[in-house]
Order: C-alpha cells, then structure tokens, then sequence
C-alpha cells in the first residue's frame, strides 16, 4: 500500500504551519500574515521585475504629439 504525502503548508511570512480548512487567511496563517505581505507588496518592498509603464497624461506635455500650438501654419 502507497503511503500518502500529507499537505502541510507553510505560511509565506512568518513560516508556521497553516490550518488550510475553513481558513478565510490562506495561504497566510492568519490575518495579519496576510496584512503584512499585503503591506510589502504595498511598499514596493516586493516587486515584480520589469520596464516602468508609461502612464498616459503623466508627462505628455513633453512629448511631441505632431500638432503645433501656436496655431501658425
């Protein structure tokens, strides 16, 4: 007979065992876990890497657009 693996998660914070039924915090053990990793995403403690995005109306008085505004043509 095959031995089962027994599930046994870790909290991704704090690292203790997570009680995985009928927890509304998981895969956080409980909800201030949750609140702190919430808060370092939040913070840009964690980030995902990549290119800036640009953001339409951030800077576009910089940019040329091909219309002239001083009406002369």
């Amino acid at each position: 007979m095959l031995n089962a693996v027994t599930f046994a998660p870790r909290c991704p914070t704090c690292h203790e065992p997570v009680v995985w039924e009928a927890n509304p915090s998981r895969p956080f053990c409980t909800e201030r876990c949750r609140l702190v990793d919430l808060g370092a995403w939040m913070t840009e403690r964690y980030r995902v890497p990549g290119e800036d995005a640009h953001v339409p109306g951030d800077d576009d008085e910089n940019e040329p657009d091909g219309s002239d505004e001083s009406g002369d043509e």
